[in-house]
């Protein structure tokens, strides 16, 4: 009989998405321990640890939460895993997507086939609409200047959001993430033209060419929280591309602080 095998991340999406299969395996790339139990695996030793999978019979995998690129021993490799070296290192050269494709071929390389959590919980990815709060002119433009940003941006590997007012962009999410994003938003909230003007967008979204099996972008109650204290009018996401956990939390604590959520075509 076939199992699934869940790649826990860090973050609220592998426990939604563990406690949406039926009696899934657990596994989490050693030093990135989830919130939940997992069996930890090393990047160095992949291919034994692929081996590992078949012989528990997994045929399909769902990789769940965030993951930070790990940093590598070269004393750690087994044999064949070295062999993989020089691919994945090539790859992490281009970046955080090309290095997670690769690696993702290896696992298709062994037969395994790699699901996206829009296969396992579709309700977690909205469709196009205003979920909460109203949208006004001055919000649909920052965003769709914030979405320009990301797609020119999206040869760089750099992220997946940004965050834009009165057609100004006042921050780009990079490695340290959405919170330390909003955060230098809140700081920089001066920097509005206007300061009885629009208070400004979140925009999420995937990178352009982005394997969308896996880290999509994801925003819940915290990010509702973040971009309020932040000051922003709203948060604004690619409808069909970002993953959007604990819903009704997110949609209540958007009305009590004011803002709008959108999932925008």
């Amino acid at each position: 009989m076939s199992r699934v095998a869940v790649i826990a991340g860090q973050g609220r999406l592998a426990p939604a998405v563990i406690a949406a299969l039926d009696d899934p395996l657990v596994y989490a790339l050693d030093g990135f321990a989830p919130d939940v139990a997992a069996t930890p695996f090393r990047l160095e030793r992949l291919v034994p640890f692929l081996d590992s999978l078949i012989e528990a019979g997994v045929e399909r995998v769902v990789f769940a939460g965030a993951i930070r690129r790990p940093r590598l021993d070269p004393e750690a490799f087994d044999p064949r895993t070295a062999q993989l070296v020089p691919r994945i290192l090539g790859a992490m050269q281009s970046g955080d997507d090309a290095a997670l494709r690769e690696v993702l071929k290896v696992f298709e390389e062994n037969d395994l086939t790699i699901c996206g959590v829009d296969e396992v919980i579709p309700d977690l990815i909205p469709s196009e609409g205003v979920l909460a709060g109203t949208v006004s002119d001055a919000d649909r433009r920052d965003a769709d200047r914030a979405a320009a940003i990301l797609t020119g941006l999206g040869p760089f590997d750099i992220g997946q959001g940004a965050v834009v007012a009165q057609g100004l962009c006042l921050a780009i999410e990079t490695l340290p993430g959405t919170a330390a994003m909003l955060e230098f938003a809140a700081a920089h909230a001066g920097l509005r033209p206007n300061p009885n003007g629009a208070r400004g967008v979140f925009y999420k979204a995937p990178k352009p060419e982005q394997d969308r099996r896996v880290d999509l972008p994801t925003i819940g109650p915290d990010t509702v929280t973040q971009a309020a204290a932040a000051g922003l009018a709203g948060i604004v996401w690619q409808a069909g591309g970002v993953i959007l956990l604990d819903r009704d939390e997110a949609l209540r604590r958007a009305d009590a602080a004011g803002l709008f959520l959108w999932a925008r075509a």
